[in-house]
C-alpha cells in the first residue's frame, strides 16, 4: 500500500501564510546586516545618539552611508550603528573620550575584516598596501562615515584618482600625452588591496595591456609597425610581447602618461 500525502485546503493556507511571513521578515531585515560587534571589557552599549554629542562631524552624514545598514545582533540596545564597528561606548563616554576606551579601526584593521574577509585575503597576497603591518589603515583610502565608503566617487574622476595620487604623486600628471586608462581610474590596472602581480597589477605582463589593446591587424598586414621613431626600425609586436611587458625594454615605460612622447616614453 502506497501512502500519498494530500494537500488539503488547510495545509495550503498554512504553507502560504508561513511563506508570506518569511518574505515579510526578509524585506524588513534585507537592508540591515546583523553582526556581532567588537567587545570591550566592562563596557555597555549607549547608542549612536551619545556618539553624536561629540562626533557630529562623523554622524551628520552617516545615515547616507553604506555602513549605516550595519546593526547589532541584539536589537534591545537600540540604534547602535557606531558601536557595530567601534564596540560598546559606555567607558568612552564616561571617561570623556579617553584614548583606549573604544575600538579604533584605524589602528585595528581586523575590525573591518570581520565583514570584509575577501579584502583581508587580498592584503595577504605578495604585493599589497601595507595595512596588515600597521603602516597604513583602511581609512587612509576609505571614508567609512558617508556614501559608499570609497573616497572620491562623485562625477569627477580626478577625485577618485586623488585617493591614490595623494601618495603616488609622480603618477598624477597632468601629462601632455595622457594615457586614456587614467580617465578610467587607477583601479582599471591596479587592485589597491593586493594581487600576486608586481605593483598590484590586475594582470601579468603584456596581458594587462591586451585587456584594452587587443586590436585586429589590417588585412594583409604583417603586424609590423614603425615603433621606433628615432631609428625608424620596423618592429614586430608579436616578438616584443614574447619578451616581456609592454613597459619594459625601453618601449612604453611611462604608462601613466608622458610630456615628451605620444607613445608614453620619457
Amino acid at each position: 500500500m502506497t501512502f500519498r500525502p494530500r494537500c488539503t485546503k488547510t495545509t495550503l493556507i498554512f504553507g502560504a501564510t508561513a511563506l508570506w511571513a518569511i518574505v515579510l521578515i526578509g524585506c524588513v531585515t534585507a537592508d540591515r546586516t546583523m553582526l556581532a560587534p567588537p567587545q570591550i571589557a566592562g563596557a555597555k552599549f549607549v547608542g549612536s545618539k551619545a556618539c553624536a554629542d561629540c562626533h557630529a562631524d562623523k554622524t551628520d552624514h552617516f545615515a547616507s552611508s553604506s555602513h549605516a545598514r550595519l546593526a547589532l545582533a541584539d536589537p534591545k540596545v537600540g540604534n547602535t550603528g557606531c558601536e557595530a564597528c567601534h564596540g560598546p561606548g559606555s567607558l568612552h563616554v564616561n571617561s570623556g573620550g579617553a584614548a583606549g576606551t573604544i575600538i579604533n579601526p584605524r589602528k585595528s584593521p581586523e575590525t573591518c575584516f570581520q565583514c570584509h574577509l575577501d579584502k583581508r585575503a587580498q592584503f595577504s597576497l605578495p604585493n599589497s598596501h601595507q595595512v596588515l603591518n600597521g603602516k597604513m589603515s583602511c581609512s587612509d583610502c576609505h571614508d567609512v562615515h558617508k556614501g559608499n565608503a570609497i573616497a572620491g566617487t562623485g562625477a569627477d574622476i580626478e577625485e577618485q584618482n586623488a585617493t591614490c595620487t595623494k601618495c603616488h604623486t609622480e603618477q598624477k600628471g597632468p601629462f601632455v600625452f595622457e594615457h586614456g586608462a587614467m580617465r578610467e581610474g587607477c583601479t582599471a590596472c591596479h587592485n589597491p588591496h593586493g594581487t600576486i602581480n608586481a605593483k598590484m597589477l590586475v594582470a601579468r605582463d603584456a596581458n594587462l595591456c591586451l585587456r584594452c589593446h587587443l586590436e585586429a591587424p589590417d588585412p594583409g598586414s604583417s603586424g609590423e609597425i614603425n615603433a621606433n621613431a628615432i631609428h625608424h626600425v620596423a618592429e614586430n609586436h608579436n616578438t616584443r610581447l614574447m619578451q616581456g611587458a609592454c613597459w619594459s625594454a625601453g618601449c612604453h615605460e611611462a604608462p601613466h602618461g608622458s610630456n615628451a612622447n605620444s607613445h608614453f616614453r620619457y
